[in-house]
């Protein structure tokens, strides 16, 4: 059940994820200029409703066929899409990721069925056809069916709260509100559920409770603050700001998508609002009118004298709950379902198929021959540093195996060629790579340096193929000299600084930009993007071995390509690591970094063998080691 969970939540998250820009332009459009808005204008505010009608549920349902048909799936799904928006009269979320994965797999099972039966010259004829044929029925059948069944579902959550609320169960509404706020029906309760009844309330006793149930923003608050603690990559990257417009601006529906990634995730802020309800109601909580829309300023507004302390304690009290929640949570559902779990499968996996001789995609079940494999992608959040360096040290393992026609490159794992069989990556971006790349087999792997799984891999290639030819280390020396007679070296010796006084990861990175900007290599701003990818993706790498550089963002503060390197004897706590290299990167464009970044993996493929190289102190073996040439 649980497998069955998170399976379903990485799917969904597929869906959202990539779109959650997308949110946060029509949340900062809406703060900004709808009639409550901060800077109120009626023509920019004409873009609400269509986006949020139309643009964010096209886009779902676009994304949904994608994962499951590729482009072609992606056309039909948004067609589909079309038609649950005009079948419902309200925002259709639900719909599209019904209709968007179900356009992917209706063109899927037609191109599977349609496979050697086109004649040659008709396959574009076919495949137009197909789709606009498939996705215009697919559309109709959503605007009469799924529409109406979407909307029927959401008008009893709104009844359901209406009944609880006449029955006095008042802290019970958050089981069905925040249900219902996530399919976007927030402001119909708000408005045609609570603020009626609250009205009659604050014109009795000049407040009501009614008013804070939908528009508290501490729990949907907690919820974004998990993720900026708890989530990884982009979820993590975009849910401060996500948590700032919602909070500041109260846009509730900002955290809509972060539930909709991974539904068991409404557990968190459906407690915090049952728990801030009732502090609420034991404090004496209320406003004496809506606040609209529901931000922390507007609460304040509209608090009564004398309610300050109990609406206050009510909004940190969802937040709190809500946050403690949902990262509990993450820890049990999500971080292990991209992590631990999917790391343990992938080796059971592939013990079964060493024993075959055979490579299997774990999350699929597809065989892979060895003899089929012509390209394995290393991956990583950026592609630039781990995932170059691990791409090396297996290129040299096959090369010293015999094989030599297998291409091993590397790349972010949001740019991941298409015909690769093999992608390794680490086990936090594994979903991410499955997600998007369907029948390729994902190996998950915890150290881009020493993992175990690159000489599994290699045996279970030479075991099942033929191989020849490997380029000797005579020759790459040959090469790197190359380099240096034509002044291509990356890492210069007056780069490189040693003996280095143990320091915080973050102050070590910062000295390590610092080297660069005083080398002429990068701007001052190229330092940030350093400290936000560490936060983003640790880039200790294993092996007493860091890499620091910047985000896809940062690249523009890049002058020029080079790395710079600092030596720490002691050892540096980095996470749960002890680093002792840091290899600073910074590359514009080009691969000329992966031939150092190779030499250092090979320099440092064992934590004795870069305690030896940190501890020699020699600056001249040090640059000679590291840039392959010795």
């Amino acid at each position: 059940m649980k497998e069955r969970i998170q399976k379903f939540g990485r799917f969904l998250s597929g869906m959202v994820m990539p779109n959650i820009g997308a949110f946060i332009a029509w949340g900062f459009i809406a703060a900004l200029f709808i009639a409550d808005g901060w800077l109120p204008n009626e023509r920019i505010a004409t873009m609400v409703s269509p986006m949020l009608s139309y643009l964010l549920p096209v886009l779902i349902g676009y994304t949904g066929g994608r994962m499951v048909a590729d482009q072609k799936g992606a056309v039909a799904g948004a067609i589909a899409t079309l038609g649950v928006i005009v079948g419902a009269g309200i925002p259709m979320f639900i719909g599209a990721m019904i209709m968007g994965p179900l356009g992917g797999y209706a063109i899927k099972k037609f191109d599977e069925a349609m496979e050697g039966h086109v004649p040659a010259g008709f396959e574009m004829l076919v495949n137009n056809f197909s789709v606009g044929i498939i996705g215009g029925a697919l559309s109709i059948v959503a605007m009469f069916i799924i529409g109406p069944a979407c909307e029927l579902l959401t008008g009893a959550l709104g009844a359901g709260v209406g009944f609880m609320v006449n029955h006095g169960l008042l802290p019970f509404t958050a089981i069905l509100v925040e249900p219902a706020k996530v399919l976007f029906l927030n402001n119909a309760i708000n408005h045609g559920v609570f603020t009626p009844i609250g009205l009659e309330q604050a014109q009795q006793v000049g407040k009501s409770i009614l008013f804070m149930i939908e528009s508290n923003p501490g729990p949907g608050l907690g919820l974004l603050l998990a993720y900026c603690v708890a989530g990884k990559g982009s979820s993590r990257s975009s849910a401060a700001g996500a948590a700032f417009i919602q909070f500041v601006g109260g846009i509730h529906e900002l955290y809509f998508p972060y539930v909709l990634m991974n539904p068991i995730l409404i557990l968190g802020p459906m407690s915090g609002n049952f728990v801030a309800i009732l502090v609420l109601s034991i404090l004496g909580g209320g406003l004496k009118a809506a606040a609209s829309p529901g931000s922390i300023i507007a609460e304040l507004l509209m608090t009564p004298r004398g309610a300050y302390f109990a609406n206050i304690c009510g909004i940190a009290a969802g937040c709190a709950v809500s946050f403690v929640v949902t990262v509990a949570l993450m820890k049990l559902f999500v971080r292990e379902s991209e992590g631990d779990f999917e790391a343990a499968q992938a080796q059971l996996a592939a013990d079964k198929a060493a024993a075959k001789g055979q490579a299997v995609d774990v999350s699929a079940g597809v065989y892979v021959d060895p003899n089929d494999v012509k390209k394995i992608v290393f991956a990583c959040d950026a592609g630039m540093g781990s995932s170059a360096m691990g791409a090396t040290m297996l290129r040299n393992k096959l090369k010293s195996a015999g094989i030599a026609d297998i291409t091993v490159v590397h790349a972010p794992v949001s740019e991941v060629p298409k015909d690769c069989q093999i992608i390794v990556t680490h086990h936090e971006l594994s979903a991410r790579a499955a997600n998007d790349n369907p029948g390729v087999r994902i190996i998950p792997i915890k150290n881009f340096m020493g993992a175990p799984e690159y000489d599994a891999l290699v045996t279970e290639m030479v075991e099942g193929r033929g191989a020849a030819g490997a380029k000797s280390a005579a020759s790459v020396h040959a090469d790197a000299s190359e380099r240096v007679q034509k002044g291509e070296i990356l890492l210069k010796k007056e780069n490189i600084r040693l003996g280095c006084k143990p320091v915080a990861p973050e102050q070590a990175i910062r000295d390590c930009g610092r080297m660069m900007v005083e080398a002429g290599i990068v701007e001052e701003g190229y330092i940030e993007g350093m400290i936000e990818r560490n936060k983003e993706f640790p880039v200790a790498i294993g092996n007493h071995v860091a890499i620091p550089h910047g985000t896809n963002e940062a690249r523009k503060y890049i002058i020029k390509n080079g790395l710079v390197c600092m030596t720490y004897p002691e050892g540096i706590a980095w996470d749960e690591d002890t680093v002792k290299l840091v290899i600073g990167i910074a590359v514009k464009d080009g691969g000329d970094h992966v031939d150092v970044l190779g030499s250092v993996a090979e320099a440092a493929d064992t934590e004795e063998a870069t305690d030896a190289l940190v501890g020699s102190g020699d600056l001249d073996a040090i640059y000679k080691k590291l840039n392959g040439l010795a």
